[in-house]
């Protein structure tokens, strides 16, 4: 029985090492894809951003141009 008891300590012991030791890995991991997420979301926000502004000049030049002609 004690070998068993000592087998199952070695176990847990062995998975908090892992987990202990995959920490890191996996906060560094959960960085990456917030900055990836937050690049892509910033890409989005200046196509809208460019996308608005070009309408702006269309308007602004259709309503220079209808300004003109009367």
């Amino acid at each position: 029985m004690t070998e068993i008891n000592q087998a199952i300590g070695q176990s847990v012991a062995l998975v908090n090492a892992l987990t202990l030791g995959m920490a890191p890995a996996m906060a560094m991991g959960s960085q990456y894809q917030q900055l990836a997420y937050n690049v892509g979301l910033a890409a989005l926000n200046q196509q809208f951003a460019q996308q608005q502004a070009n309408i702006t000049h269309q308007a602004t030049t259709v309503a220079s141009v209808l300004h003109n002609w009367r």
